[in-house]
């Protein structure tokens, strides 16, 4: 069975505010500290926790797993240690995508970071998101390029579904994943072309780096990509998820849409030729609507509800998700979901009920942590 994780981006913010707290050293140092390690001592960490662009973020990357309730016990575990570490350092950790509440972020140190800084301005410097990213196993560059050419249809419903990002500089931003539409100001951000081989993808990678726009392949921000790290498609679309749930439900689909996929291709059918100026609409589309509003189906570029379109996507893969043994905690995830809503309706239903964006803040906190349902 394909083996799937997850990287996720916390923001850090004040228990008394809520708002963004730029602490991500501190917290890494107790991280360090816990597993007895001096800060600036080389060599691999020692736990899952990494620095992200802003001092605001913290990031953490799930072990590779095969079994979904492996990585929902993971992905559980990361939350509640993240939430230690802030708590030493005087934050707590939140699973937005995107501050409630104003924010002025400060790039984290480092050559890398002062490029972008330098090079992309206020897009840089403004790109306080937190996403989750999917990685899911393939066995070769050519069949994880077959699976990103027949995938790409799909990837905007991901989105609508782990949207959770209403609020933009303390107002409400009428988009449901507000961070996929300050992420896609990155140049290389966003859907890709039908590549049709792994030589056509990474010739068309290293044209993007010759330009001297891009600085490393890192910087190849495609919706979907090979990992430069990982023998693994990284699908990149998602916003991080509120509840730990739902990106379990991410990875679950989307190595069923990788399954479907590799299937198709040593079948010989060919991937849709959807263009990507269609794709660019179905997911702005997505990132306004959440699942409070319609989607672009990815069979007819239609608008259709939302409901309908989450349901072809499970219909999709569900061959593959009966052969991985997901296909009942998948579909009892969708229900859930189109029930209660993504963490975009969560939040505005908060700020009805509280009356405030720092108790919106505080109380997604404590469902990062596992304090609060």
């Amino acid at each position: 069975m394909r083996s799937m994780g997850v990287e996720e981006e916390l923001l850090l913010v004040s228990a008394d505010s809520g708002e963004p707290l730029a602490l991500a050293g501190d917290v890494l140092a107790a991280a360090d500290r816990s597993v007895d390690r001096q800060p600036g001592e080389e060599g691999e960490p020692g736990h899952a926790f990494e620095k992200e662009l802003q001092k605001e973020q913290l990031e953490f990357a799930t072990e590779p797993v095969t079994e979904s309730g492996e990585l929902q016990d993971e992905i559980i575990r990361c939350r509640a240690e993240a939430s230690r570490h802030a708590a030493s350092a005087g934050a707590l950790v939140a699973a937005l995508a995107t501050s409630p509440l104003p924010a002025r972020p400060s790039l984290n140190p480092g050559r890398r970071y002062a490029w972008l800084g330098e090079h992309f301005g206020l897009t840089a410097q403004e790109q306080l998101t937190c996403g989750c990213h999917v990685h899911v196993s393939v066995e070769s560059d050519e069949e994880g390029v077959a699976a990103l050419d027949r995938i790409r249809p799909w990837l905007a419903v991901l989105t609508a579904m782990s949207a959770n990002s209403p609020f933009w500089q303390g107002q409400d931003s009428a988009y449901a994943s507000y961070r996929s539409r300050v992420w896609n100001r990155l140049p290389s951000a966003g859907p890709m072309d039908v590549f049709g081989s792994a030589d056509r993808y990474h010739e068309q990678v290293r044209a993007l780096l010759d330009t001297g726009v891009l600085r490393d392949e890192g910087m190849i921000y495609f919706d979907a990509r090979l990992s430069a790290t990982y023998p693994t498609v990284e699908v990149r679309v998602a916003d991080v998820c509120l509840e730990a749930s739902t990106p379990v439900l991410l990875a679950a689909l989307v190595r069923g849409l990788v399954e479907t996929a590799a299937r198709a291709w040593r079948a010989g059918e060919p991937p849709s030729r959807v263009s990507t100026s269609l794709l660019r609409l179905a997911a702005w589309r997505a990132g306004r609507s959440g699942l409070d509003g319609p989607l672009l189906h990815p069979e007819t570029m239609r608008e259709a509800p939302a409901s309908e379109v989450v349901r072809a996507l499970y219909a999709q893969v569900r061959e593959a998700l009966v052969e991985s043994g997901d296909d009942e905690q998948v579909r009892e995830g969708i229900a859930g979901l189109l029930e209660r809503g993504n963490g975009a309706r969560v939040q505005r239903e908060l700020l009805h009920t509280h009356g405030s964006l720092a108790s919106v803040v505080t109380h997604c906190a404590g469902i990062t942590s596992g304090s609060r349902t």
